[in-house]
């Protein structure tokens, strides 16, 4: 396995979501843009969607045994201490084998050991931190980093080592972009004539954003507004029967550039890889943050967005009271939706992925 041929070997560990898997892998992508002969390598989780996406990328991948600790008690906690054990041999292992020159972890439970063990091997560590509330593995790992990528100035009071501390941003895919909205609308099946609402609960879905909308449809078709409208996997059987010629019901929507680029408004959940997005794109959002996610960190993500005036904030307890009220107003004010996208334009980091990558090529350099 090993590629001892080329120094510029780089190992990446994190996922159990998305959200700390598409990070890694935009920078990832930069650096084999940058460096076709680099030699890279994911450590994740077999079952999880570190091991569906990267072999699919054309990343190699090793798995490792690793099971995040459980906030509710049950039998799988107590063989917690076992697979920690086994995923630090194991990692260890891999290490020895592939000798990372840089190591970039980029979150989740699975990053700990990988890169842990990358970090005695003398690798240079790179840690990504895409909440404004950091994680427990990037304040656990911090020590052995010698740098740490934030996507919010507000991470840093959280966190030590201040020396390390980057203000890059959250990297995003390079395929992320806008198209012309009328051929946007087009996809859709949607008037050009009629303001946009986009609603995404992520790819599960988010029950109290369903319901609330379930309950508004009325009140915005009265209003000349349509509707593009993920419930997510789990709801779609419930919301489905809601499809008509102004309001679009998926699953899963396959195409976001295109979602993005059709829409005036959207209301979505506060997780990093939407909020990267939004504000690269300068879309106009209502974020209403999920309370059902580790240390509240949506919550704080949202609350930075808000207080820069570069979204709205709707607590979830408060979204059936105030989602119509605040759709309607800011897509009735032309003004405030321009505030919005500029805002949002303003705190965007576009270069993030470039940024990191050229850093970790960096370090191999002048190793």
């Amino acid at each position: 396995m090993s590629s001892v041929h080329t120094k510029y070997r780089f190992l990446f560990a994190g996922g159990g979501t998305g959200g700390h898997l598409f990070p890694a892998v935009a920078v990832a992508e930069q650096i084999r843009e940058m460096k076709p002969e680099a030699d890279i390598l994911f450590i994740g989780t077999k079952d999880r969607i570190e091991g569906r996406v990267v072999p699919k990328l054309g990343f190699k991948f090793k798995p490792i045994w690793i099971k995040g600790f459980s906030r509710k008690i049950n039998l799988e906690n107590l063989l917690f201490p076992i697979k920690l054990f086994v995923s630090l041999i194991q990692s260890l292992a891999i290490n020895i084998s592939f000798k990372p020159k840089v190591a970039i972890g980029s979150g989740g439970y699975v990053s700990g050991p990988a890169i842990w063990a990358a970090s005695v091997m003398g690798a240079k560590i790179i840690l990504l931190e895409q909440n404004s509330y950091p994680g427990v593995t990037t304040r656990l790992l911090e020590k052995y980093a010698s740098e740490v990528h934030l996507s919010f100035q507000e991470s840093k009071k959280y966190l030590r080592k201040e020396k390390v501390h980057h203000i890059t941003g959250n990297p995003v895919r390079k395929n992320l972009g806008r198209m012309e909205k009328k051929e946007a609308l087009r996809k859709f099946n949607l008037s050009g004539e009629k303001k946009t609402l986009l609603v995404l609960g992520g790819s599960l879905g988010a029950k109290s954003i369903n319901e609330a909308m379930s309950e508004s449809i009325k009140i915005f078709e009265e209003n000349n507004i349509q509707m593009i409208w993920q419930t997510g996997k789990s709801y779609f059987e419930q919301f489905k029967t809601m499809n008509s010629s102004n309001i679009k019901v998926y699953d899963f929507i396959e195409d976001m550039n295109a979602a993005y680029s059709a829409c005036d408004l959207l209301l979505a959940r506060a997780g990093a890889t939407t909020i990267a997005e939004l504000l690269n794109l300068g879309i106009p959002t209502i974020l209403t943050p999920s309370p059902n996610v580790a240390e509240n960190h949506q919550h704080f993500n949202a609350k930075s967005l808000a207080d820069n005036h570069a979204a709205i904030l709707i607590e979830d307890k408060n979204l059936k009271n105030d989602l119509v009220k605040s759709v309607l107003e800011t897509l009735k004010s032309e003004s405030k939706l321009s505030d919005l996208k500029q805002k949002a334009l303003a705190m965007a980091k576009p270069d993030a992925a470039k940024m990191i990558a050229q850093h970790a090529i960096k370090f191999v350099e002048v190793v």
